[in-house]
């Protein structure tokens, strides 16, 4: 029971953290004052929401401290230790069995320093009330000591997902969409009456088999969420964000992995059309199955290991799917997205245990259930592509350009509609006697958007599918270009010799640098700000983005016209000279584009997901707040324009 115990324990931390991850619970603020002779202090205030506290400085070995790390720039110097201002309050945590201490409403921070110029403070905490905690969160802030400027006027903003609010609440819509589609597998949909049945007259009562079919369904969430989440807060205490980091972009943008996976839809998919059946070991199912047997929440949770188990063959790609896609934001969306896919799996389960009358409803398994694991199986074929395009634009292989996606996507769907209509029949159908209204709007639909995507092979832009589509300069024939081309209104230097633009490409025809130092050169010389684009070639919301927003015409003139464009790929796997090669402060060598780019992202903006859109001026001034994943057109041209606006000032 003890271990049971420690199970729910952090079952219940992990759940309601995710949940709340977005809150905007702390506050920090900053002031400078000039204490004369070219001294000065530095005061960093935290205000919490009500309810909320943060920790102190500890050290802790299981909770995140409050930690500010002061980073001054050359000419600046730190004068004695930082001083905190405010009195924690402290008790002994009968969890951890240590006396922690931390700050309510607000905290105050101190730091003195001789000298003028810019001081990087790097912030790290954790915001707790009393039931819940967010993810530990790191903001940073830029101090200039010295100047007059907005910077010592302005709040510390969070470092956010890049992929925006937007994003992350759409791959939830998506896995819980899989989370119900995975229930009409064959695998699965046969055992929710049967489960639950099982729980309704091995109870003893009505309500006690209520209360064992909601454990029932809770241990299934556990099944699913914990194990990722367990992996991203190991890798995450043992080497911070960094290192999990790169471990899910080492997962998303590697060949190996995307190889991999590709290779593993593809085998999926072949056993979906009924060419061999795919389980996992029986002996590991027989033992999972006779402890459930042994009653109790023991039982119950054996029984729910032995469901995961057994509808493995068609859950495995849909979690994959899932757990993939996510990884291209924070390293938190991956705990999220899955939970939201495992609580619209478990969820009938508790469902028709509550109401009992439901499972009459059900429609019968039969030969539907099949149908429905083959229109899967060319859905997988389809996703299946995405990995190989993924590795094929990262290493710059050119073997999946744009064109040649399309066509085996217009094929695949196309094979699909035939199917749906009764055309081509597998191994293990029944026999279609006749055709049923759902089935033939499903066709209507499936042809529909076979119908759409032809054009793209001439070029057009599939703004629904831009993120799934290698981009369109991968293209050989195009009838129509979008956008004219960028050209310098000085004429000076031409942009089509940028470093790596022989591999590298923007879209819709704008020209720029793929390089930070030669467009901060060339933006010098021109008088002009910078647009720097953090993106990725398996970034699916940066291709979304450049189809539905940079696509404007408003947007593409100020563009055009007003900025320096740099597009810094941070998973691009381009071998650099060893001039260019970068080290960090743990000493690692970064040898890559694309690590030297996600570097300079983390450590220079604190973002690790893409896109994210910053707008700088001279001497690398910031010139308002940078903007992630955001589908509004108007708001990226006021965007622009207000960075516009600063730059001339």
């Amino acid at each position: 029971m003890k271990i049971l115990r420690n199970f729910l324990l952090m079952l219940l931390c992990v759940v309601p953290m995710t949940t709340i991850a977005q809150e905007n619970t702390v506050k920090w603020s900053q002031t400078v004052t000039e204490s004369g002779n070219g001294n000065y202090t530095v005061q960093m205030k935290a205000q919490m929401a009500d309810g909320w506290h943060i920790y102190d400085l500890g050290p802790y070995e299981f909770i995140t401290a409050t930690s500010l790390k002061f980073e001054p720039s050359e000419g600046v110097k730190a004068v004695g230790e930082m001083r905190v201002l405010s009195k924690a309050v402290r008790h002994m945590d009968d969890i951890f069995g240590i006396e922690i201490g931390y700050f309510e409403k607000e905290a105050l921070f101190e730091q003195d320093f001789e000298g003028e110029g810019d001081v990087k403070v790097a912030i790290e905490y954790m915001a707790c009330n009393d039931t819940n905690c967010t993810p530990p969160a790191e903001e940073e802030v830029i101090v200039t000591l010295g100047k007059a400027t907005d910077a010592t006027k302005a709040e510390v903003k969070a470092v956010k997902d890049a992929a925006g609010d937007g994003s992350l609440w759409s791959l939830i819509i998506e896995a819980i969409l899989w989370g119900f589609a995975a229930l009409l597998t064959p695998c699965v949909f046969p055992m929710v009456p049967m489960t639950v049945s099982f729980f309704m007259k091995n109870s003893g009562s009505a309500a006690r088999g209520r209360i064992n079919a909601s454990l029932y369904g809770l241990f299934i969430v556990a099944l699913y969420t914990l194990p990722i989440a367990i992996l991203i807060i190991i890798t995450r205490i043992v080497g911070g964000d960094a290192v999990t980091a790169d471990i899910f972009n080492w997962l998303a943008t590697h060949w190996l992995p995307n190889i991999l996976f590709f290779v593993v839809f593809m085998i999926f998919a072949a056993s979906f059309f009924g060419a061999f059946e795919i389980t996992m070991p029986s002996a590991l199912v027989n033992k999972s199955d006779a402890k459930s047997d042994k009653g109790g929440i023991g039982g119950i949770f054996f029984m729910a290991l032995t469901l995961v188990l057994v509808s493995f063959s068609c859950t495995g790609p849909i979690v994959g799917s899932v757990l993939i896609k996510s990884t291209s934001g924070e390293v938190w969306s991956p705990i999220i997205t899955m939970l939201a896919f495992s609580t619209a799996f478990a969820l009938p389960f508790t469902l028709f245990a509550f109401f009992p009358s439901l499972l009459q409803k059900l429609p019968k398994s039969g030969g539907w259930l099949n149908s429905v694991k083959v229109v899967l199986g060319f859905v997988e074929v389809a996703l299946g592509f995405k990995f190989l395009s993924v590795a094929d634009q990262v290493y710059h292989w050119n073997l999946l350009d744009r064109e040649v996606y399309l066509a085996i996507w217009i094929v695949v769907f196309s094979l699909l509609g035939l199917y749906l209509l009764g055309k081509i029949k597998f191994a293990h159908d029944s026999e279609v006697k006749h055709l049923s209204v759902g089935r033939l709007a499903l066709a209507i639909g499936v042809f529909t958007f076979v119908v759409y995507m032809i054009p793209g092979m001439w070029g057009a832009p599939l703004k629904a599918l831009s993120g799934y589509l290698p981009p369109l300069s991968s293209q050989d024939f195009v009838i129509e270009k979008y956008a004219p081309a960028a050209t310098s209104s000085s004429g000076e230097v031409d942009v089509n010799s940028a470093k790596y633009s022989d591999v590298l490409h923007l879209p819709h025809g704008l020209k720029g640098f793929f390089d930070m130092k030669e467009a901060e050169a060339y933006a010098a010389k021109v008088g002009k700000p910078i647009f720097i684009d953090f993106t990725g070639h398996g970034c699916v919301n940066c291709r979304e983005m450049e189809a539905r927003v940079w696509a404007d015409p408003a947007v593409q003139q100020i563009l055009r016209d007003e900025y320096v464009i740099v597009a810094l790929y941070t998973d691009d796997k381009m071998p650099l000279p060893e001039s260019d090669w970068v080290t960090t402060e743990s000493g690692k060598v970064l040898k890559t584009l694309g690590k030297v780019n996600a570097n300079y992202a983390l450590t220079r903006f604190g973002v690790n997901a893409q896109p994210y859109y910053v707008l700088q001026g001279k001497n690398g001034e910031i010139l308002g707040e940078p903007r992630g994943y955001d589908l509004s057109v108007e708001g990226f041209i006021e965007f622009l324009k207000k960075g516009v606006e600063e730059y001339k000032k």
